[in-house]
């Protein structure tokens, strides 16, 4: 069994990330970070370069935390990625990170939340950062 969570790096991504490894130690269980590249040029701010996936490999592995970093290739829609990494790895719990966006933002860009909120099968623990 697995925590997955989607992984942003960002000061919001951190604070994400740091319920998902509480969650994992808690659980005692493996850590499955995942970050998504997306195909809109307003995302690309969420695509994590090598350096960073490095970075965070390294923090979780200094938390002590059974983990494993990923990058997703991009060719689906982010929800979809992180959807079938859950189903592959047999997630108990899923840790997102959640942002206030306004109802024609949702509508123009999708909303990858509210589809892994809706289309998990497993709990998912969403987080709000200011």
């Amino acid at each position: 069994m697995s925590v997955v969570v989607g992984y942003v790096p960002s000061r919001e991504g951190a604070l994400v990330l740091e319920r998902a490894v509480d969650e994992a130690r808690s659980r005692g269980v493996r850590l499955v970070a995942l970050n998504v590249p997306r195909s809109s040029e307003f995302a690309q701010d969420f695509v994590a370069d090598d350096a960073e996936l490095a970075d965070l490999d390294a923090l979780l592995a200094e938390a002590g935390v059974e983990h494993e970093v990923r990058r997703g290739t991009g060719d689906e829609a982010p929800a979809d990625t992180l959807l079938d990494l859950v189903d592959e790895v047999g997630a108990e719990l899923v840790v997102i990170g959640l942002r206030r966006r306004s109802p024609v933002g949702k509508m123009l860009m999708g909303s990858t939340s509210q589809r892994v909120l809706l289309d998990a099968p497993c709990p998912v623990l969403a987080v709000q950062h200011d």
